[in-house]
């Protein structure tokens, strides 16, 4: 624009042309390239179509050559199958001809077995029979020497019977003469006022071991001394029993045990048999005939419980068991019940609760042991009896030691157990 006038371009035809040319060689090329690639698909698809038929003819053969495979994998396992039938009867039949084989050869050797049998069992009948002639010859030879030397030992036996009856009845009048003169001094001692030592016959020793039912591979323990002793109590103590217990042995104020009473010892594997035996001292049991009375020489062990003092019937069973040769142990019995007393009299007083209790005790215990030691000791003497120890027993801590519990307060318990049992092992 200016000043009003207007300038007109002329188009740029060469340029027109140029572009109108290029589109036409454009359109021309795609053309080309269209006819192009339609020629190359349908050679792709000729191509295609050929390998498709090539491949269904493929396929063909093959399921042919599959089908004819198969044709002749069934005639080969039709044959196989045949062959193995025929193998299977021919194996058959040489089984059944090797078996009738074997049975006839079977049947044959029995029948030589049994045929050899018989001849070497009528062999065996013969040489038996032969035999037997002869030992019948020879035990005819042996009766008629047998009957002969049996005559000859009659004889023997006869004429030793006749000089056993003339020795026995010789002794018989020597022991009568003996026992008169045995009753005689008996008779004569007690006139003295001396009481005669009186050994048992090998019948009342006999009897004595029936009575108590002694019993092989046991221990036999008889418990003794004077009445009122303890010796009940110290029987249940021994079998861990208490004195209310329903098979306990009786006890009491007086002499409860009239008899020897016979306690088994409650342990099953326990040897011990237990004898609570009547006390010596009363009128019922003087204490001069108490050791053969009472048939103390057939235990194997005796105890001797003594209470206060040291007696002659306690002397009487020592000597007598060592005249025996039986063991014996002393035994000091209430133990407890002795020392509460000495501790009463050096002072100690139950109702004083600042007392010192353990102390009075463990001096009554040793005052105990030693008064009880010496005085044992000193009665043996006497007695001219050889030393030997005194268990100090309480009954309740040797219950409990038999039971299996630890008492509180022991003296001599445990040690009595062990002596005892070393003693029945010595013996067995």
């Amino acid at each position: 624009m200016g000043g009003g006038h207007s300038h007109h371009r002329e188009p740029d035809w060469g340029a027109i042309r140029a572009q109108q040319e290029a589109e036409a060689h454009a359109r021309a090329a795609a053309e080309a390239a269209r006819q192009e690639a339609e020629r190359a698909a349908q050679a792709a698809r000729a191509e295609a179509e050929r390998l498709m038929r090539q491949a269904e003819e493929a396929r063909r053969r093959f399921e042919a050559e599959q089908a004819e495979a198969a044709r002749r994998a069934q005639a080969a396992r039709e044959e196989a199958e045949r062959q193995r039938r025929e193998r299977e009867q021919a194996e058959q039949a040489a089984r059944a001809a090797r078996e009738a084989a074997e049975a006839r050869a079977h049947e044959e050797r029995q029948r030589a077995e049994r045929l050899a049998r018989e001849v070497e069992e009528e062999r065996r009948r013969q040489r038996a029979a032969e035999e037997a002639a002869r030992q019948a010859a020879i035990a005819a030879q042996q009766e008629q020497e047998r009957q002969q030397r049996a005559r000859e030992e009659q004889n023997r036996r006869l004429q030793a019977e006749r000089e056993a009856a003339e020795r026995a009845a010789q002794r018989a009048a020597e022991e009568a003469r003996q026992a008169q003169a045995a009753r005689e001094e008996a008779e004569r001692q007690l006139q003295e006022g001396t009481r005669p030592v009186v050994t048992p016959t090998p019948e009342a020793y006999s009897a004595f071991r029936a009575k108590i039912q002694h019993t092989q591979g046991f221990f036999h323990v008889a418990v003794s001394g004077i009445a009122g002793s303890g010796k009940s109590s110290l029987v249940n103590a021994f079998r861990g029993k208490q004195n209310m217990d329903l098979d306990a042995a009786a006890v009491g104020v007086n002499e409860t045990t009239l008899v020897v009473t016979r306690y088994p010892d409650p342990n099953p594997s326990s040897r011990f048999i237990w004898y609570d035996v009547p006390g010596a001292g009363t009128l019922k049991v003087p204490d001069w005939k108490y050791f053969n009375d009472q048939g103390l020489f057939v235990f194997d062990c005796i105890i001797v419980v003594i209470n206060n003092r040291f007696t002659a019937t306690d002397v009487a069973i020592l000597s007598n068991a060592r005249r025996f040769g039986i063991p014996a142990f002393i035994v000091r019995s209430k133990a407890d019940q002795h020392i509460r007393n000495l501790m009463k009299d050096i002072g100690y007083n139950s109702d004083d609760e600042g007392g010192n209790k353990a102390s009075y005790f463990a001096r009554a215990r040793d005052q105990y042991v030693a008064e009880t030691t010496r005085s044992i000791r000193t009665n043996l003497q006497e007695a001219k009896l050889p030393d030997q120890p005194v268990y100090l027993m309480s009954n309740v801590a040797l219950q409990a030691v038999v039971t299996g519990k630890t008492p509180k307060k022991m003296l001599d318990e445990v040690k009595l157990l062990t002596d005892l049992a070393g003693t029945a092992q010595r013996y067995a």
